[in-house]
């Protein structure tokens, strides 16, 4: 079986989990015997291609005064966005950023039907100028691959994968890895539920990462529960240790928060905590690693309780500094208001640090040996935290526990139930 996936990043170049999910996935479906062909805006020739071959939309050009090629422009639906859709980016950044792509707008037509493109395949500017070159990329080149199946993942590259259905008739499958209303809580755009929207119900089958976002799905876009599956996210196994990492002569516990610093992720509860905690215990240290749009008022926030001296910013962390950080660790602590799945806990998991999860994530559903609280209940928080902090009996059996359990939750087995989804695709197609 052959697919051609759609995903806006691939490591190393990522921005958060998307990019993570995505190669963990493709190297489970190649051992379970599916070739996934991996468009991207732009390559960097530094990804891992062993598991998959990458295709560089940034290569592919297009003749607009050509009658195909104009062809493709048709299938494309490009809407300009006014809200805050960019992943990991807030609202007050995104506004600038609006003002700065209304102001190049002039250049848009020119720019999108050049017959050369190229991405930046950030979460820029001109963001909605490349989704719209995307989705014309992605039709172009459906015609020029043979493949069995389309997977589409995140808004970006739904109309890529819409686009690439209608010129083919090949069956779609779109990934729900996080919808506006994680984004946004209720207060959403209505643009871009209505881009959402309009991917699933072009779809054949629509993947959500958990029951928690399956529900969303269902409830707040009215999608036909019966073309939902959810397939819960995983992680890669880790062939390291903590031994393999300093702590740097610390003797101070240490109780982590890693993720982008935005509303979704529950930053404040975090921090609030902390100050509760230290007024018991002042004698442990709090990281929060990442960047967001909520970095500078966590920042003012710990300044006003007077806790800089135990409270410490790293910035963006990734690839091996993930796991150093996690080294020096004792507790891994993700509070979010809404989180579709959460691969985080399960990499910290992994490297036998003890997490605790707000109930109102997907992890919390695959997941025993990890202690769960309500995002808002700050008190909750406290004293789960102090308790692993305080008892080292109660702490060992999370980290004993906890790796033996999430070195069972591998893509290899995630994989092999997305293949089942496309293989149902297939079959809903050939019917009609």
């Amino acid at each position: 079986m052959r697919v051609l996936m759609f995903g806006w990043e691939f490591p190393p170049h990522i921005t958060g989990g998307l990019g993570t999910a995505c190669y963990g996935m493709t190297k489970g479906l190649a051992k379970n015997g599916v070739d996934v062909l991996f468009v991207v805006p732009k390559a960097h020739g530094d990804e891992d291609e062993t598991n998959v071959r990458l295709l560089n939309a940034s290569d592919v050009t297009v003749n607009i005064d050509n009658e195909t090629d104009r062809s493709y422009w048709d299938r494309v639906q490009y809407m300009e966005i006014g809200s805050n859709i960019i992943p990991y980016v807030g609202p007050e950044q995104f506004t600038t950023m609006v003002e700065e792509y209304r102001r190049a707008t002039n250049h848009f037509h020119s720019s999108v039907f050049a017959p050369r493109y190229e991405f930046s395949g950030k979460y820029g500017a001109n963001l909605m100028e490349e989704v719209a070159r995307y989705a014309l990329i992605g039709s172009s080149l459906a015609t020029k691959y043979d493949f069995d199946v389309i997977h589409a993942h995140d808004w970006l590259t739904y109309s890529a994968g819409v686009a690439a259905k209608e010129t083919t008739g090949k069956p779609l499958v779109v990934h729900m890895h996080a919808t506006e209303f994680d984004r946004s809580g209720e207060n959403i755009n209505t643009n871009v539920y209505a881009i959402e929207r309009r991917g699933m119900e072009a779809a054949d089958l629509v993947i959500t990462v958990s029951d928690w976002t399956r529900n969303i799905v269902i409830n707040k876009y009215g999608i036909n529960p019966d073309k939902v599956i959810t397939v819960h996210n995983a992680v890669e196994p880790s062939d390291k240790s903590l031994d393999e990492y300093e702590r740097s002569g610390l003797k101070a516990k240490v109780v982590t928060f890693l993720g982008r610093i935005t509303y979704q992720k529950g930053p404040e509860y975090f921090v609030e905590a902390a100050y509760k905690i230290l007024q018991v215990d002042p004698t442990i240290h709090f990281v929060m690693a990442g960047t967001g749009d909520m970095l500078p008022k966590m920042v003012k926030r710990v300044a006003q309780l007077k806790i800089g001296s135990n409270f410490h910013f790293t910035g963006f962390l990734k690839g091996n500094d993930v796991d150093q950080m996690f080294a020096m660790s004792d507790v891994f602590v993700m509070p979010s208001i809404s989180e579709p799945f959460g691969i985080v806990p399960l990499e910290a998991m992994r490297l036998n640090v003890p997490v605790i999860i707000s109930k109102q994530s997907g992890v919390s559903e695959v997941v025993q040996h990890a202690l769960k609280v309500d995002f808002w209940d700050i008190n909750g928080l406290a004293d789960a935290i102090y308790g692993i902090c305080k008892y080292k009996a109660v702490a060992e059996i999370f980290k004993k526990e906890g790796k033996e359990e999430v070195d069972n939750l591998k893509w290899e087995f995630a994989s092999k139930k997305i293949k089942a989804v496309y293989e149902q695709a297939i079959n809903i197609k050939n019917r009609i």
